[in-house]
């Protein structure tokens, strides 16, 4: 219907995107989260869309016919505040 999701697995290079993040701690962080999510969520991580880094992923689909497909976790290194998502 032209209403195409932005927020999709993409091939970007995961480690490639962490690095790119400028503030060294914020960075760091990062490198920590991905280790504890990967752990936890036992899923290999992927970006989804440009910016949102993701494990998993769960399929559904609205009563109004809607569907798609989310990472069941993720997170995001935002440039103030890193934003974590749980889309289950």
């Amino acid at each position: 219907m032209g209403n195409e999701l932005k927020t999709k697995p993409t091939e970007r290079s995961v480690i490639e995107f962490i690095e790119q993040v400028e503030n060294v701690k914020k960075r760091e962080d990062v490198f920590h989260l991905l280790n504890i999510f990967t752990e936890t969520t036992g899923y290999e991580a992927k970006m989804w869309g440009p910016s949102i880094i993701g494990f998993g992923s769960y399929h559904y689909k609205y009563e109004s016919g809607h569907e798609g497909d989310v990472a069941i976790v993720g997170f995001s290194p935002r440039k103030s505040n890193l934003s974590l998502y749980l889309f289950v």
